[in-house]
């Protein structure tokens, strides 16, 4: 059963341009390591903090593989350095959902 993580991010909003640069290093990283990135959304119009990022896997199982490979990954390893040094990420929470039609 494919399964898709939706991440919320709580942003520091004056800090949203640093995350925008986040999401374009993973837009490389996730389908190095073996995800399917649909895609990262900042905000537009309303809240000014909160940003989507949906990544979809076969199964819970490859997203567990995705995550070890992103972590030994030298570019996940950068990102995950950078995002700590910058502190533009306040929380995130992940969600795992599938697919109903």
């Amino acid at each position: 059963m494919a399964v898709t993580c939706c991440i919320r991010y709580v942003l520091d909003p004056y800090k949203r341009e640093a995350f925008e640069e986040y999401a374009r290093r993973w837009a490389r990283i996730i389908p190095k390591n073996g995800g399917d990135l649909i895609g990262y959304f900042m905000p537009h119009e309303g809240t000014n903090n909160i940003a989507i990022a949906l990544v979809s896997f076969d199964s819970l199982a490859d997203y567990e593989t995705y995550r070890a490979r992103s972590k030994a990954d030298a570019d996940g390893t950068a990102a995950f350095g950078f995002a700590a040094r910058e502190r533009f990420i306040l929380s995130e929470e992940r969600t795992f959902m599938r697919p109903v039609a």
